[in-house]
């Protein structure tokens, strides 16, 4: 008992006076890749993948359809930001939570900051090398675990407790579209002009990120009280 309470006194890691700017960086990341993929899917003519040309629409195709042709640059650069500001951002939240234990602390800080990754890493790899491209996409679903774990650690807190019970209940929301964005998607050129695909998968990323932006909202407006 006497060593847990002294491993939550430990001074965090991030000082507690930068904790707050870069807990937005959670905010930030979701924020400009938001206004990314929004801008972009209405400049882009179109993009060329495998030797093929591909005109772009935002209701068919994915957002990394935009991380090829003449707005690559843009996006990926988006993808990346996203990655390394909402991994800064997670560290400095959950550093800047004292109640947390250590080991409850780096479990939500990588089980959170592992979707930032393969944003990152989607930046990096574009749709045309499709298997590390696929692997970072995969990295974003953990969020389905990751939203559940990190809700039952925070539940634990009394004054994070709500907000637990909500981040659980993102957890099966997160599955629904996921499921739905991989039955309305075809892997395929041909498939990427037709359907859905690309508004199913827009409401995953919506409302995956909407949750990071609540998460640094919520311990930035507690942290300056």
């Amino acid at each position: 008992m006497i060593e847990l309470q002294q491993e939550r006194k430990r001074v965090p890691a991030v000082p507690r006076r930068l904790g707050p700017g870069i807990a937005l960086g959670a905010a930030a990341g979701p924020v400009v890749f938001s206004l990314a993929w929004l801008v972009l899917g209405f400049i882009s003519r179109g993009y060329t993948a495998w030797g093929v040309y591909v005109p772009y629409s935002p209701i068919h195709q994915t957002v990394s359809g935009l991380g090829l042709g003449a707005t690559a640059p843009f996006m990926n650069g988006a993808f990346i930001a996203n990655g390394i500001l909402t991994v800064a951002g997670i560290i400095a939240i959950f550093n800047g939570i004292p109640a947390l234990g250590h080991r409850a602390r780096w479990t939500c800080i990588a089980l959170l900051s592992m979707p930032a990754l393969g944003s990152a890493i989607d930046g990096i790899f574009t749709l045309e090398s499709f298997l590390p491209h696929t692997a970072g996409f995969a990295l974003v679903l953990t969020t389905i675990p990751g939203f559940a774990v990190t809700g039952f650690v925070l539940r634990r807190l009394p004054e994070w407790k709500r907000f637990g019970t909500w981040l659980i209940a993102a957890s099966p929301l997160t599955l629904v579209l996921a499921v739905l964005f991989f039955a309305t998607f075809n892997p395929t050129i041909a498939g990427t002009q037709s359907g859905i695909a690309g508004i199913t998968e827009r409401l995953l990323i919506f409302e995956i990120q909407a949750w990071y932006v609540a998460l640094a909202w919520t311990f930035t407006r507690r942290a300056n009280r």
